[in-house]
């Protein structure tokens, strides 16, 4: 989050991003086969530091093929995964755009990739199944948001994008006013029903166009997690508020009448409200986490972990996305072995966050210092073991 990065000359430049969903990480973390390599390399944004990214990412597959001969993997298998990486790396246009980090996950006959806006470490990992914690960091932390710009005179939803252009939603049936939504010419037009006169009059229909509001965005925002802030003046602003059905609506909003603002300033001014959106559920978390902790209902043994996401005991959990500690974990008990870091182990952490994902559960990915306690693992419990 924060300021956009900027090119040479001084403007700004946009980050090409794409972010995998739910159900795609879902299908990745379904994948069994011999032979995955999961490959995470930090990138730059600017067009002519991509040689050296493409030079990065080419030692990398040869870290991984290097893993996959000593492991006897199939010949044609590591010539299929070979090919597919060479491929990208020397895919000029693929290059002249990118995030701040890159993310490849190739199999035999089969190489995904996703550009971050996070700043990642470099990493290469081969086992039977693709390495996602990393990847989840820009999952639980999208950097996305919408913000509703509303004034009496006009209203629109703008989505902000993860550093990249930000834009002007179209939602049906949003009311275009204040006055036209309520039939009038003038929210300070008189009424001949006393209650709605003079500046009470002004209120009623100002709740009366912030309900149309929330309606219409109930078909756009509905089943989204995405936060929502606004950007109001008063009373316009508590007046939204007191009627708002969206359960991601910030806390804080932005100042001002959002009218002749643009669609870029409005998001610049939202970044910083979404860092401490963000921040403020982590905090939530872990004052949970500490709660739980005493009643014996939260652990940040590996070994216990583990085990609780093999049975689907772990409501939440909080994985360090730079800790590696290869191993195997039972498929029955979740039992732990902690073994040597080769192409038939593969990380713990991640083979937990895996479990707690498919039991339904919650994986927020963090750097080191948002584990509590200090452990690469901090989980949640639905129950004590």
């Amino acid at each position: 989050m924060g300021r956009s990065p900027l090119r040479p000359d001084g403007g700004p430049m946009t980050l090409h991003t794409d972010i995998p969903t739910r159900s795609e990480v879902e299908r990745l973390i379904a994948v069994r086969e011999p032979g995955c390599v999961s490959i995470y390399l930090p990138t730059s944004v600017i067009t002519q530091d991509a040689q050296a990214d493409r030079i990065e990412l080419k030692n990398l597959v040869a870290t991984a093929i290097r893993q996959l001969e000593a492991a006897g993997a199939a010949t044609a298998a590591i010539a299929s995964v070979r090919d597919g990486l060479d491929d990208l790396v020397d895919d000029d246009d693929f290059w002249t755009a990118q995030a701040r980090s890159l993310a490849v996950l190739a199999s035999a006959g089969s190489v995904r990739t996703f550009r971050l806006p996070n700043r990642l470490s470099a990493a290469v990992e081969v086992a039977d199944r693709f390495y996602i914690t990393p990847l989840l960091r820009a999952v639980t932390f999208p950097q996305a948001a919408f913000v509703l710009a509303l004034a009496a005179g006009s209203v629109r939803l703008v989505e902000v994008t993860p550093e990249g252009p930000s834009f002007t939603v179209d939602v049906p049936g949003l009311p275009t006013d204040a006055a036209g939504s309520v039939g009038k010419a003038s929210i300070a037009d008189r009424s001949p029903i006393r209650r709605i006169q003079g500046s009470e009059g002004q209120k009623v229909r100002l709740r009366q166009y912030a309900r149309k509001v929330d309606q219409a965005l109930r078909g756009v925002l509905s089943g989204l997690e995405l936060p929502l802030i606004l950007a109001a003046t008063e009373p316009l602003d508590s007046v939204y508020r007191s009627l708002n059905s969206y359960p991601h609506l910030a806390e804080r909003g932005i100042a001002g009448n959002p009218e002749a603002v643009s669609d870029e300033r409005l998001a610049a001014a939202a970044r910083p409200l979404l860092d401490e959106v963000y921040a403020g559920e982590l905090s939530a978390v872990e004052d949970v986490f500490e709660r739980r902790f005493e009643q014996g209902r939260a652990t940040t043994d590996v070994a216990t972990a583990a085990r609780a996401a093999t049975h689907g005991a772990i409501d939440t959990l909080l994985a360090d996305i730079d800790v590696k500690l290869p191993g195997f974990v039972d498929d029955d008990t979740g039992a732990v072995t902690f073994a040597q870091d080769d192409a038939a182990s593969y990380g713990l952490v991640d083979e937990i966050a895996r479990r707690v994902l498919l039991s339904g559960g919650r994986v927020i990915a963090v750097r080191a210092a948002d584990v509590p306690h200090g452990g690469p693992v901090a989980a949640i419990l639905r129950y004590p073991l």
